[in-house]
């Protein structure tokens, strides 16, 4: 079974400022901000929800491809991306422009300021989903809006099974645009302020938007995860990490187990606890693509953390 996950591909710059923005801004001259901050440390991680997804489901042994835009910069990225065995068939560079980026600077305090550039990422319905590849799961994931749209049609013309992830793209859709994503969607992945913000927009319960899908998985970070399917509620716990290190991408890496155990045929117990393990080993790591392990480290982890072999 192969996965093709149509969403973002991009780089993201995290600085961390020594020191606190409410130091260094004047509350009575905010309509005149001209502030400076110095930063001595900054790392340049390869992100996306594309990337990340692809990358943890190779770690587990899963099959998928990711598909994007990509700017004439991504060069090192595809490179770092083949070496851990991702196929890269469906990414493409679009001429003229950077991959997209994510500029962050974090203060001693967790406040973040950043600044996105989409770059090649909107023009992502450049992109189509093929009706003759071999594919038997679609992923819609964040990226640009119209892409988003044409592709989970796309998905559904060709009859393959989609899950749906609008993750940050949410806000970027009213109500009646959200219905049709639920519309199409076979299953429907959201963390839990997104289910509120998705069943706020649409008018409907979680109760009756899972009735529409065969299952809707909602996270909720440490306190693991709850999957509303065949009329149940199948409680997730979370695993414990090695560290809490950095938070990001460990929805993408939950997202890489959802996808591992459907392509298994794994009952939802099991797949839920694969993607709940997924998101804690990448906590304990900086960067979105940074964690590691074999599959017999992954059993034995997953064996410590739920007490029964996978």
């Amino acid at each position: 079974m192969t996965a093709l996950i149509c969403g973002s591909i991009a780089f993201d710059t995290v600085m961390v400022f020594p020191g606190r923005f409410r130091d260094h801004i004047l509350p009575d001259r905010i309509h005149l901000l001209n502030v400076s901050f110095l930063v001595p440390s900054m790392r340049r991680n390869y992100g996306g929800c594309a990337g990340n997804i692809a990358y943890n489901l190779a770690l587990l042994g899963g099959r998928g491809r990711p598909m994007a835009t990509v700017g004439h910069d991504f060069v090192p990225y595809g490179e770092w991306l083949r070496e851990r065995s991702v196929d890269l068939a469906h990414v493409r560079e679009v001429e003229g422009e950077y991959t997209a980026q994510a500029f962050i600077t974090t203060d001693l305090d967790d406040n973040q300021i950043t600044a996105f550039h989409p770059g090649a990422m909107s023009h992502a319905h450049l992109n189509r989903v093929p009706a003759d590849d071999g594919l038997t799961l679609g992923v819609v994931a964040p990226d640009g809006r119209d892409g988003m749209v044409q592709h989970a049609a796309q998905f559904a013309a060709a009859g393959i099974p989609l899950l749906f992830d609008p993750g940050q793209g949410l806000p970027m859709f009213d109500g009646p645009e959200l219905l049709d994503f639920v519309g199409k969607a076979t299953w429907i992945a959201v963390n839990d302020y997104e289910a509120q913000m998705l069943a706020e927009r649409t008018a409907l319960s979680l109760g009756e938007l899972a009735g529409r899908v065969r299952a809707l998985i909602v996270t909720r970070g440490a306190e693991g995860s709850v999957i509303h399917a065949d009329g149940r509620q199948i409680v997730i716990p979370p695993a414990r990490p090695d560290a809490v290190v950095d938070p990001t991408g460990c929805g993408d890496a939950y997202r890489a187990g959802l996808i591992f155990g459907l392509q298994q045929g794994l009952d939802w117990e099991t797949t839920g606890r694969i993607a709940s393990l997924m998101g804690s080993i990448k906590i304990a790591h900086a960067g979105t693509q940074h964690h590691r392990f074999t599959r017999d480290e992954f059993d034995d982890r997953f064996h410590a953390a739920f007490g029964r072999r996978l």
